[in-house]
């Protein structure tokens, strides 16, 4: 997995069966839906398909909305219902349960601050059922939230942070919100993963962190992220093959060149690209010019999505009169 960077499951799947040309041993998937939301389930089951894939065993679900960069509103609703349901099939809740989400990412930079984001539009409800309880009902869970910033501005690891609120609040269940990275343009601000496994902070980008997991923390710990940036040189990989592509449809008589092009090893490319850029520019990740609307637009839907999912007697219809 040295010559892919993403966070995506689905992503690692589609990169090594694109190398041995055969399922993978060991995961499970399968697919629901329609064009406009269409939902992949990864299930990797044991530890030759976690070795392959480069991830732990668990579930990792795929939502994937081409069209979620048009603001259609009742789109957006959609993806938030999908989203909820999606959730509410991964975690065992009661009553009585409590669940800490956490928004993971630097608020000072557009593409990274989805995590906060999120939080500013979380139900949150633990002080209420705490010192409120006659004024509250089953309609609601207790639900507490946090924006634990990055080790840069905090001087303190995200995980330290986290297991100290964890082991003093003590909840049932952590949902961690953090923006990924992808492989492919395409799934870039129109994907939600949801995962069952926990996360590595910042490792789609090569800025990993100490893990976010049931291990770590203690208690189950649900993943949800969006690819909000690309690797460039990924991104320039893609585009000389779409050139390339493109050049074999027009050519005549240097076709045969232009294959044997197309057919050079994907990793050497991706190592050729990495020398040319490197010089210049480092270790670079791109995000669209659009997004500071999309992130306020996405957070939306993923906060909609947990609101509905973790509070029994709020829906869609009525989840914004309790936000402000």
């Amino acid at each position: 997995m040295t010559s892919i960077r993403t966070d995506l499951a689905l992503e690692a799947k589609e990169f090594h069966e694109s190398k041995s040309k055969e399922s993978i041993p060991g995961v499970r998937v399968d697919t629901d839906g329609d064009k406009d939301i269409k939902i992949t389930r990864v299930r990797i089951e044991d530890e030759t398909g976690a070795r392959l894939m480069g991830k732990p065993v668990g579930n990792y679900i795929t939502i994937e909305v081409p069209r979620l960069k048009e603001k259609d509103i009742d789109l957006m609703e959609d993806v938030s219902r999908t989203l909820a349901k999606e959730i509410i099939s991964l975690v065992k809740l009661d009553d009585k349960s409590v669940i800490l989400v956490v928004g993971l990412g630097n608020w000072n930079i557009t593409p990274d601050s989805l995590g906060p984001k999120v939080i500013e539009k979380i139900m949150v409800t633990r002080h209420m059922t705490e010192f409120l309880p006659d004024q509250i009902d089953d309609s609601v869970r207790s639900v507490c939230a946090l924006s634990p910033g990055v080790l840069g501005i905090t001087g303190i690891e995200t995980s330290e942070i986290i297991l100290g609120v964890v082991n003093r609040v003590k909840p049932d269940l952590v949902i961690a919100i953090d923006a990924l990275a992808s492989r492919k343009l395409e799934r870039v601000n129109t994907t939600i993963q949801i995962a069952d496994t926990g996360i590595n902070p910042g490792s789609g980008v090569g800025n990993n962190r100490k893990e976010l997991s049931q291990k770590s923390m203690g208690v189950p710990v649900i993943a949800i992220g969006v690819p909000t940036v690309v690797d460039a040189a990924t991104m320039a990989n893609d585009t000389i093959d779409l050139v390339i592509d493109n050049l074999i449809k027009q050519a005549q008589k240097e076709k045969s060149f232009y294959e044997m092009l197309k057919n050079i090893n994907r990793e050497e490319k991706m190592t050729l690209i990495n020398e040319v850029l490197a010089p210049h520019m480092g270790s670079l990740m791109v995000t669209p010019k659009e997004i500071d609307g999309f992130i306020e637009d996405i957070s939306d839907v993923i906060a909609d999505g947990l609101n509905i999912s973790l509070h029994p007697g709020i829906h869609m219809d009525d989840v914004h009169r309790f936000i402000n």
